[in-house]
Parts: structure tokens; sequence; C-alpha cells
């Protein structure tokens, strides 16, 4: 079974209103590469970018000082 027939396969199981808005996602993407063609603009990378967020970005890089919590000789005065 090809690519094709999967997908069409796929719609003719969705409801109507599924199908329209399927085929208006699709209408969007084909204007999207019409529109990169003409502005010779890059594609779209199929592959995602390496790039890593979140949780422990930072670790190694960024240290706290063993006094942190220490209270700090400039309050004296105030507390």
């Amino acid at each position: 079974m090809t690519l094709e027939s999967s997908i069409l396969s796929n719609i003719k199981k969705l409801p109507e209103s599924m199908q329209k808005a399927v085929f208006l996602y699709t209408e969007f993407l084909v204007n999207r590469i019409t529109q990169q063609s003409e502005n010779q603009l890059e594609t779209v990378p199929e592959t995602p970018s390496n790039k890593r967020g979140g949780l422990g970005i930072w670790q190694g890089k960024v240290w706290i000082a063993d006094d942190f919590d220490a209270p700090l000789d400039d309050f004296q005065e105030y507390m």
C-alpha cells in the first residue's frame, strides 16, 4: 500500500467536517511551498535541530558560593 492510498483511506474514514479541515490544511501546505519556491526561501528542515533546552541546560556552567545563605556583613546593623 502506497503512502497516497494510505492517506486517502484514512481520510475516507473521517467525518465530512474533518475531511474539509484536512483539505484546507493541504491547501495551506501547497500555498506555503509555492510561496517558498517563488521567494527562493529555504525549505523546512526535515530533521529537528539538536538544540537542547529545559532542565540541566546550565549544569557545569553556573556555580553558587558555599556561603550563599550566610548573612551579609553590610546588613549587620539592621539585624
